[in-house]
């Protein structure tokens, strides 16, 4: 009978595990130092005010020498849940609009790869607050949740076109200004234009005369 070399048949059984081990070793460091790192990192948004009045509403604490607290209205918290979701669309804008801005420089190496963490943990952070306003939308009322977006949509839309619109009054008096004066800028250099062909031909009607007078004193 053969003999059996276990040593043999163990040895690339244990390099596989330990080749493994490393692995896993290695990738479980790398993902806390990651996560750590992460968590370190600035914010790509300021904090959120709205979502802060919100919740400070809804565990509204009692004052002191008071056993209950006062009850906050189901309308004021409504309004309040709106105005989060409003912040939110704001928020939502801004992002869509700096996704493809920051990967086409991420390829090209014009960003590092911490502002594009910050950026993706913005993006999963918006999205857990998406969700959480439509369940506190629903709590307040049922089947809020599917239409307070839209409404928060609709108001910052109305919101953003008076802005502007604000902004554009107020240049409008500038603007006005700027354009009196080019105005008179123009008519005064349009009447110099006019003056001076006139100048020059009564200069040339002069000389004229003057030619005409000495050829009949000559023929005399």
């Amino acid at each position: 009978m053969f003999a059996v070399d276990w040593w043999g048949l163990i040895l690339p059984f244990c390099y596989i595990g330990v080749l493994l081990g490393s692995l896993i070793t290695f990738s479980s460091m790398y993902r806390k130092r990651k996560a750590a790192k992460s968590a370190n990192l600035a914010p790509w948004f300021p904090p959120h005010l709205q979502r802060n009045i919100y919740l400070s509403l809804l565990h509204m604490e009692p004052e002191e020498g008071k056993e209950k607290s006062v009850a906050v209205p189901d309308s004021v918290l409504r309004a309040a849940l709106l105005r989060r979701a409003q912040e939110d669309i704001f928020r939502i804008i801004q992002i869509r609009s700096a996704k493809q801005a920051c990967s086409t420089l991420l390829q090209r190496g014009s960003i590092g790869d911490d502002l594009w963490q910050r950026f993706l943990r913005a993006e999963k952070e918006m999205e857990e607050e998406l969700r959480d306003v439509v369940m506190e939308a629903n709590a307040l009322s049922p089947n809020w949740g599917q239409h307070i977006f839209q409404s928060a949509n609709e108001i910052a839309a109305r919101s953003m076109f008076t802005t502007r619109l604000d902004e554009i009054q107020a240049q409008l008096e500038p603007e006005k200004e700027w354009w009196e004066k080019r105005r008179a800028s123009i008519q005064s250099e349009f009447m110099k234009e006019l003056d001076t062909p006139a100048s020059s031909t009564g200069d040339e009607d002069a000389v004229m005369v003057e030619s005409n007078k000495s050829k009949k004193k000559a023929k005399k």
